[in-house]
């Protein structure tokens, strides 16, 4: 069974996200919650595995999509603590650093999370801050 986690997304300036987006560059991460983090003892390299749920924007902090899509994601070669973006998911998405996702955590390095049962993250990020005071738009 999964672990639910909301995540907020990090990246550099929307400018910058085009251009790696477009070399097939690192743009976008998110960082894995910090129980699983020690749980499976995160190294760089290890893959991520499962589904996600929804996207919402920083801008409202309404949500934009809910894609409720398989993914398997990658983590930096420098750590096991972020989790990079595809830089096709970030074009078909429109994904900055001011998004943020609501997914579910179901296999990590191929060990399942949270065997037989459903949890919900420690670090869920809150609903009353999912609306920043600062935000730049996608750049197409």
């Amino acid at each position: 069974m999964p672990e639910k986690c909301r995540v907020g997304v990090c990246g550099f300036d929307p400018m910058l996200v085009k251009a790696y987006a477009a070399a097939n560059m690192r743009a976008c991460w998110w960082h894995i919650p910090d129980a699983l983090f020690e749980e499976f003892d995160m190294k760089p390299g290890m893959k991520v595995s499962g589904k996600l749920l929804k996207i919402y924007s920083g801008i409202t902090g309404a949500e934009e999509s809910a894609p409720n899509e398989a993914f398997e994601w990658e983590c930096a070669k420098e750590t096991g603590r972020v989790v990079l973006l595809p830089s096709d998911f970030i074009t078909k998405y429109k994904v900055t650093a001011f998004k943020f996702f609501e997914m579910n955590l179901e296999k990590i390095d191929g060990k399942d999370v949270a065997p037989g049962k459903e949890v919900q993250s420690k670090n869920w990020w809150p609903d009353d801050k999912m609306k920043l005071d600062y935000t730049l738009d996608y750049i197409e």
